[in-house]
């Protein structure tokens, strides 16, 4: 078993959500406090969550696979930023902030899934 808060995406992806709660929930107007921000803290969350949850994980298998979902929820938050951007929700500079988190975590979440696969795939090599 692994110690997730050891792991500085994990630490990354726990402190985008607390920037999300603190900064950017708060400027949604209210007629979106129930639906466009439900689903952004959702898929803030469940980067961590995954990540926790495939730390309990036996096989470099299994956590892999739950950072490949981590890795579809910062997709998703990505996403969330962008429309959130578009509709005029967001200044530039707090957007900008946003998603420099965003890609941050985005390229540890690939490097870390990498350094898991890239060594079964040298094993199948010929």
């Amino acid at each position: 078993m692994r110690n997730y808060n050891k792991y500085e995406v994990w630490v990354k992806s726990h402190d985008l959500v607390l920037f999300i709660y603190k900064n950017i929930i708060p400027k949604l107007p209210v007629n979106e406090q129930y639906e466009l921000s439900k689903q952004l803290k959702r898929a803030a969350y469940s980067v961590p969550f995954n990540i926790v949850e495939g730390s309990g994980r036996n096989s470099e298998k299994d956590f892999a696979h739950f950072l490949d979902m981590s890795l579809g929820s910062i997709l998703e938050v990505e996403y969330c930023s962008i429309l959130l951007r578009d509709l005029s929700y967001l200044d530039p500079d707090l957007f900008k902030k946003l998603h420099l988190k965003i890609n941050h975590i985005k390229a540890m979440l690939i490097g870390l899934i990498k350094s898991i696969r890239e060594p079964k795939m040298k094993d199948l090599a010929p």
